[in-house]
């Protein structure tokens, strides 16, 4: 299966982690030799509720006695989505009422962009230095790292890059901006959070001049921030929100949210301001919906601010610089990328998996299932330890 793996399976980097999977449930995968794996990363933030949960998978089953693919999004009427984007809508403030369902955060990205360039009839942008929304033509087009884009160049024109955090430059949004997009937290750069009202002050910004502030969440939201989506923490309401990853309990969905006025500028001049064929798939919608109903009517959220209190209490060590994040979307902060390399695939041997994140090579990645009980953190947290202590 490796060969196979190496051969005929299009590769994203030179060295994978090349972990062969046999199985996985709740926060532990296993590989083909029947080695046990506690899981720290959830699927870089995606399995919300672990691996095979029972209500998810039964929601799945359920739906897929019923029927697949019937037909493009947004012409049949089909329970899976309605049900889905009405739960949504009442998890949120009443200006974000409206959800057009996609296949992917990246696709959801690419969607949003379109809406605010259809719906305020203007073409800038302006996005963050070192942000990160996807790895489409469009979306790298709106994320601020040149290692990435520069072997793509020319992606899309008119969009101009601020620095997160630094509100001496909200003057560059303009009359002629149509939105702003920024990550609520920023991800690849290393879980920096907003500070100093950042985000208040970038949606003021944007009401003065008439720009549309887009909120990413696909890392943030569902949950992992201890609040449904991470913007609630922080003292804003975007205009658009795009979200991915946990919102389908590990089945593949993007959705971006907005009112039903902005919206609705995606129906005419032209017809069909966004289409997808897959987008809303009645089994995906299914999952989702079993997931966030599972988030949201349980303890979960409010228990991922208690488990990241835990996680900090006990990873005290003199390697270790810095905790970011907030939540279960957290990162350690080493000195240097090459001892954050080392503790992951060190840890990998021991049966914890953590990851790198995508920018900041100094930074570990902490995301586990939100559903991770603390002897479980106590036992990850403990790995960690004790490959810090024998590094030394």
């Amino acid at each position: 299966m490796k060969e196979d793996f190496f051969k005929y399976q299009a590769q994203t980097s030179s060295h994978p982690l090349a972990l062969e999977i046999s199985h996985a449930n709740g926060s532990f995968m296993y590989d083909s030799f029947g080695k046990e794996y506690l899981d720290f990363i959830a699927g870089v933030s995606a399995n919300s509720l672990g691996h095979n949960h029972p209500k998810v998978s039964q929601a799945i089953k359920d739906q897929l006695a019923k029927y697949t693919h019937v037909m493009v999004y947004g012409e049949f009427i089909q329970s899976p989505q309605v049900e889905l984007t009405k739960f949504l809508a009442k998890q949120l403030p009443s200006s974000l009422d409206t959800t057009y369902l996609t296949n992917s955060g990246t696709e959801a990205t690419e969607g949003s962009i379109k809406l605010a360039k259809r719906y305020t009839g203007r073409s800038q942008i302006i996005a963050s230095i070192n942000g990160y929304h996807g790895n489409t033509q469009g979306a790298m087009s709106v994320s601020g790292v040149e290692q990435q884009n520069r072997a793509y160049r020319p992606l899309i024109p008119g969009v101009s890059f601020i620095d997160f955090n630094d509100a001496a430059q909200l003057s560059l949004i303009t009359n002629k901006t149509a939105a702003v997009i920024l990550e609520t937290i920023q991800g690849g750069a290393g879980f920096i959070e907003p500070v100093n009202d950042y985000l208040h002050k970038v949606q003021k910004r944007c009401n003065e001049v008439g720009a549309l502030l887009i909120l990413d969440e696909i890392q943030s939201g569902i949950g992992r921030t201890g609040t449904f989506f991470g913007f609630e923490n922080y003292n804003c309401i975007p205009d658009i929100i795009i979200s991915g990853k946990g919102l389908g309990g590990g089945m593949p969905i993007g959705a971006f949210i907005s009112s039903n006025e902005i919206m609705s500028s995606l129906q005419e001049k032209p017809k069909l301001g966004h289409i997808t064929t897959f987008g809303g798939h009645p089994i995906i919608a299914a999952a989702s919906l079993a997931t966030i109903k599972e988030i949201v009517n349980s303890n979960l959220m409010a228990d991922t601010i208690e488990k990241e209190k835990l996680i900090r209490k006990i990873l005290v060590h003199p390697e270790i610089a810095e905790i970011r994040g907030k939540g279960l979307m957290l990162a350690l902060i080493f000195k240097d990328e090459e001892i954050a390399s080392k503790v992951i695939l060190n840890c990998l041997e021991n049966g914890l998996i953590l990851f790198w994140l995508l920018f900041e090579g100094k930074a570990v990645r902490i995301t586990p299932p939100l559903t991770i009980s603390s002897i479980e953190i106590e036992t990850g947290c403990k790995v960690i330890l004790d490959v810090l202590n024998e590094l030394k």
